[in-house]
């Protein structure tokens, strides 16, 4: 027990930031991912467009899905902070599920197969099969993060509400009501414009293992 007194306690592990890909090569990336045309490469871009986190796609069903209105709307018990999210549909988002529209309208939007869910690791085998490796699927989060912050004049209340993050303190949140759908659709808009791969875009270097 005499230890207790003269060694330091432990310090708490610190959880590392996951590894992003720099916003600057995001389109070339995305050039590159349709290539793949798998299930997996299709809900990876998905991913990226709506700045989603990974669980929230591969749980995503077609009942949450509203084509007239463009919303995607996450029920509380599918999101990290437990409140029901809001995301705006940008036009090639909405083409990727009417891609998909045509080979499945119940249940799971992203599965391997009519009876089967993709695995919860299938975003990251595509950035590993195509030698991404400076990268990983939560990390496209960041992406749009620095992207929104260093680029564009949006406020940082619109841009951490797009991300699904909790914002000022809990008289703060007791009193915001709304969640600026609105002001977050035109962010989301230039967001898909700039991932859109460029006619001059270079191809993304692929580190060989």
């Amino acid at each position: 027990g005499h230890l207790d007194h003269l060694l330091p306690k432990p310090s708490k592990l610190a959880r590392g930031h996951y590894a992003a890909m720099a916003y600057e090569q995001v389109p070339a990336f995305v050039q590159n991912l349709r290539k793949e045309e798998t299930s997996p490469a299709i809900a990876l871009e998905f991913c990226i467009l709506t700045a989603a986190r990974s669980g929230e796609v591969l749980g995503a069903r077609w009942t949450e899905i509203d084509l007239d209105t463009k919303i995607w709307t996450v029920p509380a018990s599918r999101m990290k902070a437990g409140r029901e999210h809001r995301v705006p549909l940008t036009a090639p988002a909405i083409s990727i599920l009417k891609q998909l529209d045509q080979m499945n309208r119940e249940g799971l939007i992203f599965a391997a197969s009519p009876n089967k869910p993709l695995s919860t690791t299938a975003m990251g085998k595509v950035l590993r099969r195509i030698n991404i490796d400076n990268a990983t699927v939560h990390g496209f989060r960041s992406s749009f993060r620095d992207w929104a912050g260093n680029v564009t004049n949006f406020p940082r209340e619109v841009t951490e509400t797009a991300l699904a993050h909790v914002i000022g303190d809990k008289a703060e949140q007791a009193y915001r009501r709304g969640d600026a759908l609105e002001k977050r659709r035109k962010l989301m808009e230039a967001w898909a414009a700039y991932c859109e791969p460029k006619a001059s875009s270079s191809v993304v270097q692929m580190r060989k293992r």
